[in-house]
């Protein structure tokens, strides 16, 4: 098919330098856009990652063939990498690009906690993701085989590797080389079609992550989104017990919206939140049912492993840290310890009011008792009744209440009467 010229020189550049997320995803798609309704030539994604989600990168890679300006990824700065996910990104692009000193690679699915999967589960995912990498190779003209190695086998590649085993289509050393080379490139897109890029002098229009994006960035990091989940319940739980303080619960409100609201674009474990649900239940009845700590160690066991598997993810960076699990499962276990001795310090506590709270108050006789008789006690006047005769102005303790009469004996001592 005969080249088609673009005479325009706009070029897009975008900038993926964290794990493969949904921030990222949302990023990347408002970037295209941007490249589509501004008349661009070209956009280049500068990517550095470790890898990440598997949902986040299947859209992201689709966003990339269906673009409809030519997609360059470039790896960069040295030193960077286009790990696990990073690899599929390189290889959905119209153009593969690396900076000296880079790698690519290592694209083998992993389970939740970094470990090998079971054997039946791993060979479906690798499978999958085999079949994805060599899709992408064969539409983009790369070598299928060497695509499928970086999957199955984990085969990392150094720039110049992947440049050998045409993984890439060149390297270039900054933004400023990587367009030299790129003027006067064909261009083979995702349908077929072919472009020639024109880039004698290019216009830079750089795409920055907005607010949004920055803040579902760092909301979406699983440390941060259970953190959040936390600090809501927390706040909604001292509302409610302690009624008015109002603070506490809108605080505890809006990080629970917008823990929820990260947890909902993360892949959830769903073991992992009824482990943690379980936990709660536990740490509930230990202020309720004496266990002698048990429920609070279950609970706590129960919430370490289901915060541990909360997050499903196949990288260290992506799933909730050892960091935050621990210092937040012993702050909820002083927690409940502080709870269940408040609770049973009131329990011990002798009642302050109503007629309970009366007894071992100590009053005197304003009618003698013989044995029934009146008694001022508490600021009141009492119907009374003693064992043994009270003459008037002695002083009585209360024993009992019955009703509305009191159950009084004699204080033999020489204090003054309260």
């Amino acid at each position: 098919m005969a080249a088609s010229s673009l005479a325009a020189q706009r070029v897009v550049v975008l900038t993926l330098d964290d794990s493969i997320q949904p921030a990222s995803l949302r990023y990347l798609q408002r970037g295209i856009d941007a490249a589509r309704n501004g008349g661009a030539v070209l956009t280049i994604i500068e990517l550095n990652t470790p890898g990440g989600l598997l949902t986040s990168l299947r859209q992201m890679t689709t966003a990339i063939t269906g673009a409809t300006t030519p997609v360059v990824v470039y790896v960069t700065p040295s030193g960077g990498q286009a790990a696990s996910a990073g690899f599929f990104l390189l290889m959905a692009a119209d153009i593969a690009a690396m900076a000296p000193g880079t790698n690519t690679g290592a694209a083998h699915p992993v389970g939740p906690q970094g470990e090998d999967l079971q054997p039946k589960i791993s060979e479906k995912i690798a499978n999958d993701a085999a079949a994805l990498a060599r899709s992408l190779a064969q539409a983009r003209g790369r070598p299928e085989e060497w695509a499928e190695k970086a999957v199955r086998e984990s085969a990392s590649f150094t720039a110049s590797e992947a440049l050998e085993k045409k993984l890439i289509d060149l390297i270039a050393a900054d933004r400023g080389e990587l367009l030299k080379k790129l003027d006067g490139m064909q261009v083979r897109r995702f349908d077929g079609r072919v472009v020639t890029l024109q880039l004698d002098a290019p216009e830079i229009i750089a795409v920055e992550p907005n607010a949004a994006d920055k803040l579902l960035s760092v909301i979406a990091h699983p440390n941060i989104a259970f953190l959040l989940f936390l600090a809501g319940i927390a706040g909604i739980g001292f509302e409610l017990t302690h009624p008015g303080a109002i603070v506490p619960g809108v605080v505890g409100g809006l990080a629970l919206l917008l823990g929820l609201f990260a947890l909902s674009v993360l892949p959830i474990n769903y073991v992992g939140v009824l482990l943690m649900l379980l936990a709660i239940v536990f740490f509930v009845l230990e202020v309720k049912v004496t266990s002698y700590g048990l429920l609070t160690i279950a609970g706590l066991v129960s919430f370490v492993f289901g915060a541990l598997m909360l997050i499903d993810s196949p990288i260290p960076a992506m799933r909730v840290g050892l960091e935050v699990i621990l210092p937040s499962a012993l702050l909820i276990a002083g927690l409940v310890v502080f709870l269940l001795n408040r609770v049973l310090s009131v329990h011990r506590r002798q009642p302050l009011t109503g007629q309970e709270g009366m007894v071992g108050e100590v009053g005197r006789v304003v009618v003698a008792l013989d044995p029934a008789g009146k008694v001022f006690v508490h600021g009141e006047y009492w119907e009374a009744v003693a064992p043994r005769p009270v003459a008037l102005g002695e002083r009585v303790r209360v024993v009992k209440v019955h009703g509305d009469r009191l159950e009084v004996e004699p204080v033999h001592d020489t204090s003054t009467a309260q």
